[in-house]
Order: structure tokens, then sequence, then C-alpha cells
């Protein structure tokens, strides 16, 4: 077999633009030049030390074989504890799914549910590779372009414009990458009621819900039983490389999903669910409370710094740790502005490429996961960068 005739399911999934200006980036790091980062969206902060003391110890324990394909018994009925306190929602643990990662339960979702040839709606921008996820069983991401207006979400006036005969279902993310903006729960609701009217699913990525910072705690799972919702341990609890997360499925669907864990993935990692299991102790919950606080804080700096800048953000995110801004009063191309901002001023920044085409030249992402030291010394770059740009502009000749 030549390896240059691979599946044809790749020509549907496109490299993630994020990581490769990452590599970029790291090139420059390694001649010397110093580089703030601020586009993966990674936190700055790292796990609990309870959550660190509990995997030493399920080490030194021995806890390291194989668990169930849906996780730990301890750890779901944790997570459930979890929705109770939080949310004040009864979710059975029987209905959650230990997952290797939000993207694990994304796979197994898709799995379950994605056929070929059928679409699955999504708003534009969005996470990209939440539509890879979809191209991966051979289904198809249908874009809808959602604006400010919309808070660059899905409206349910979408959701029943673009539904047609291959709609399987919706795939929503509250708070959202790269926008950090949530669905409003009234309109949530509206777009459930349409698509359980047309027999078709609603998936919400809610990996960034513990990170909401306006209005009460929601969980699209107050909405029925039959919303799937995905979490992680990644973003509020501040372990991206544990690669754990979770699933919450119908009861119906859990035997389903299982069996592809089982086959895909056998389970999720056993030390980082022990470990996991710490995440719910008073002491770690204050520090991610505190912690949260701190990003508040950074979201309420950035914003406005980015506003003076000329750089606008159309809607102040409610969550996560991203800013999506506006740079068409600079440049008619994301992309050519975020390469010449890490030539030029050492800051990764991030063009709205990534995450469909709708702003993929009028927008940039920008993540507020670092210390307010390095987001002052950010912006200090970036005024010094537009003010060259703009007197070189100016200049005649140019």
């Amino acid at each position: 077999m030549s390896f240059t005739d691979l599946a044809s399911r790749l020509q549907n999934i496109a490299p993630f633009h994020v990581m490769e200006l990452s590599k970029l980036a790291a090139a420059l790091q390694q001649q010397g030049r110093d580089i703030i980062h601020m586009g993966i969206g990674e936190p700055d902060f790292t796990a609990a030390p309870a959550v660190v003391a509990a995997a030493t110890q399920a080490m030194m324990d021995g806890k390291m074989q194989y668990t169930s394909a849906t996780g730990l018994p301890a750890l779901r009925e944790a997570i459930s504890a979890h929705y109770r306190r939080v949310y004040g929602l009864d979710v059975s643990p029987s209905r959650i799914v230990v997952t290797a990662g939000a993207s694990a339960a994304l796979l197994l979702v898709c799995a379950a549910l994605v056929e070929p040839g059928t679409e699955v709606l999504m708003p534009d921008p969005c996470y990209p590779c939440n539509r890879h996820f979809v191209a991966a069983f051979e289904g198809r991401a249908k874009l809808v372009a959602s604006g400010p207006e919309d808070r660059f979400q899905l409206s349910a006036e979408m959701v029943q414009d673009n539904w047609t005969a291959a709609t399987k279902g919706v795939l929503l993310a509250s708070p959202s990458n790269p926008t950090g903006t949530s669905i409003l729960p009234a309109q949530l609701q509206m777009i459930v009621d349409i698509v359980r009217s047309k027999q078709g699913f609603t998936i919400v990525d809610e990996i960034y819900q513990g990170l909401s910072y306006d209005g009460p705690a929601f969980s699209a799972l107050s909405l029925g039983e039959d919303v799937i919702v995905i979490n992680s341990f990644s973003k509020y609890f501040n372990m991206t490389g544990w690669r754990l997360g979770w699933l919450v499925l119908p009861e119906a669907l859990v035997p389903q999903v299982e069996k592809l864990a089982q086959n895909l993935f056998i389970c999720a990692s056993s030390i980082a669910q022990y470990a996991a299991l710490a995440c719910f102790t008073p002491e770690s919950i204050a520090l991610y409370e505190e912690r949260k606080a701190q990003f508040k804080q950074r979201r309420d700096y950035i914003v406005p710094q980015l506003e003076r800048l000329g750089l606008k953000v159309p809607v102040v995110p409610d969550g996560a740790f991203y800013v999506y801004a506006d740079c068409s009063a600079i440049s008619d191309d994301a992309d050519a502005l975020t390469l010449d901002i890490l030539n030029q001023a050492g800051v990764v920044l991030v063009p709205g490429l990534d995450f469909g085409p709708s702003t993929s030249r009028s927008h940039i992402r920008l993540s507020y996961a670092t210390s307010m030291e390095n987001l002052e010394r950010a912006v200090a770059r970036l005024e010094q960068y537009l003010a060259t740009r703009a007197n070189k502009a100016l200049s005649p000749g140019t």
C-alpha cells in the first residue's frame, strides 16, 4: 500500500492553526526571543495540591489497573454530587460516563450518533475540532454564520431555518471557544424544544461552564434528560494534561457508549480518576473559586484595553478565558496580522481562520489564561506595534 493513498475522510479535516502558530512561537523562543503566549486555551494554573497528593497516593497504593469503561463509581458519584451542589440538579451517577478528556467524550458520542452523510448544525465561529469529530464519522458539520447580535451562538430561528432532511442534531458550546460567550438559557430551551420536535439530538459542550462569570450557575441538563452534556477536568479544575472528562447521557444511551468506550479506549487513566476525586474537597473548590476570580479580573482588564487599542470586542465574554476581537479596522487579513504581531511584537494571538469562514479574516482570538503581568506586557507591546504600523501607513512611499 502507498501511504499517499490515505482515507478520504482526511480531506475533511483541516490542520489546527492554533498549534501551527504555537510551533512558530516555539521556534522564535529557541532563537532567544521573549514570547508572550496568548494563543492556546490552557489555564496557567496547575492541578490543586490535593489532586497531586491523591495521584501520588494512588500510585503508592498500586491503584494503576484498568477501571470500568464508564469510570470509577466513586468518581461518577462525586460528579453527580457536584451537579447537585452547584446547579441544584439530581443527575444519576448511572448517566455519567468518565472519559479520556472531553475530546474522547465528543468522539464517543459522535460514534454513537453520527452516520455517513448526516448533518450536525454548529455556529460559525466554533471550536474546529467539534466539526472534525463529526467528519471523522463521515457526517457533515453544517456551519451557520452567527454574529454579535446572536452572541456568536446558534439561535432557535437559525436551527429552524437550517434544519434539512439530512440534519440529525446540533452541537453547541456554552460558554464557547473562541468567543467566551454563552447561550442564554431561554434561547437554549427553545433550541432544545425545536430539536426534540424533530427527534434529533442536542449535544452541549460545557467544559467552560465552571468558568462563567456573570449570572447564576446554569447547566443544559436542567432542560431534560435527553440533552447530552460534555464536561472536563481540564479548564475549571486545571487538569489539562491529565486527559479526563465526562459525558452525561440519557440512560438508554449509556450501554451503547460503554460498548464503544470498551473497544476504543478501555477506560480513562486510573491515576487521573483517583486524583480527580480530590477536586471536590472543600479546600480544592475554594482554590478553584479563587482562581476563577482571577480569570474574571483578567477579563475585566483586557477587554477595555483591547477596545482602547482599536480591537473592538463586539460581545463581552461571560465565560471561559477568551476574547474574540474584531481586527477589521486594523487589517482585512487576520492571519497575516497575527503572524506579523508574533514576529514583530512577540505576542501569540490566534486568527479566526480556525473557527469558521464567516469571521476568518476579520477576527482574532486572545486567551487571557496568563498572568496579569503578562497581559500588561502584551498590551504595551501591542500598543507599540500598532503605533509603528500606523506610522508606516502614513509615511510617504509606503
